[in-house]
């Protein structure tokens, strides 16, 4: 490992699940995918007590994980000027309201146009560089379709320390929605893994040997034909709000994958068609990685999540 490398240190805990130093390390980061860690462990930037050890080896309670994580290479993604709503900045750190329809990475279908290429430009080189890519900390993401606040890391001891926060849930995210039907009961919550879908590669599905996946969720208000309600994630799993509310028969309003005869009954009952699913990330509270002071933002409503209320109070 080169000396100019930046290393990190970590302890096995006692209470040690993982069966694979891989799975281990993807859990203590989340942002960063099993893959990169795997390619990270073969190449020797982790070692376990000083030595070098396979993927598959098995953590121990006790033992000495050494992270070196390798010098940042340029990111793919062009920077580009895309207007953000940021509603807090510092050198470790920004809070933005992204608004729906913004993509968050670069993907086939949107090579550009996206958070990534907007912050990019936007941070104009202090960028962290995990995992050996120079890019913005990403470290949660929104659906394209979905509004509403987002954290992103500007400096790496920034990434990790707010990754760690959502693996171990210590960062509180609250969502408002809008879920078609009368929503029973009023308050609840809903305990169910969720798993890539077996047959429909691009959503994901209550499995019974999915990850752990739990949201709690209470009522703000009855609509006509459907519920504006408060959610709250417990857990961070791929569209998990979406599919959770499917699961117990009230999908999200305006969700055309996960929630088509309901929405079509719901244009039946009253000539409401969303522009997209309802779903906006309302509040969101952390603890700053470098002051440790406890920070709360609140996102408004965007303005189509307040025209379906009021259209949908009729």
């Amino acid at each position: 490992m080169n000396s100019t490398q930046r290393s990190q240190t970590l302890l096995v805990p006692c209470d040690v699940s993982a069966k694979r130093l891989d799975v281990f390390l993807q859990r203590e980061f989340p942002c960063i995918s099993r893959s990169t860690l795997a390619r990270l462990i073969r190449d020797s930037h982790v070692l376990v007590n000083g030595v070098t050890v396979k993927p598959s080896h098995q953590p121990r309670p006790g033992e000495q994980i050494t992270i070196a994580w390798p010098e940042p290479r340029p990111a793919t993604p062009e920077p580009e000027p895309i207007p953000l709503d940021i509603l807090y900045e510092d050198e470790t750190l920004l809070v933005l309201n992204k608004p729906a329809g913004l993509v968050v990475h670069p993907a086939a279908g949107a090579p550009a146009g996206t958070l990534v290429n907007a912050l990019l430009y936007h941070c104009r080189g202090k960028l962290s560089g995990i995992a050996g890519v120079a890019r913005p900390g990403i470290v949660h993401r929104l659906d394209r379709d979905t509004s509403g606040l987002m954290v992103v890391a500007k400096n790496d001891a920034g990434h990790l320390a707010l990754s760690r926060q959502f693996a171990r849930r210590h960062i509180e995210k609250v969502y408002h929605a809008i879920v078609c039907g009368k929503i029973e009961p009023e308050t609840g919550e809903i305990n169910a893994p969720i798993a890539r879908h077996p047959s429909h590669r691009k959503m994901m599905a209550v499995i019974d040997k999915g990850r752990p996946a739990i949201t709690t969720y209470k009522t703000i208000e009855r609509l006509r034909g459907a519920t504006l309600v408060e959610a709250h994630p417990r857990t961070g799993r791929t569209h998990q709000i979406r599919v959770h509310f499917k699961h117990i028969g009230f999908p999200l309003v305006g969700d055309k994958s996960y929630g088509k005869r309901p929405n079509a009954k719901l244009y039946e009952e009253t000539g409401y068609v969303a522009p997209r699913q309802m779903l906006h990330a309302q509040r969101l509270s952390f603890v700053h990685p470098l002051t440790q002071q406890t920070l709360t933002f609140e996102a408004p409503w965007p303005a189509d999540f307040a025209e379906a209320v009021m259209q949908l109070r009729g």
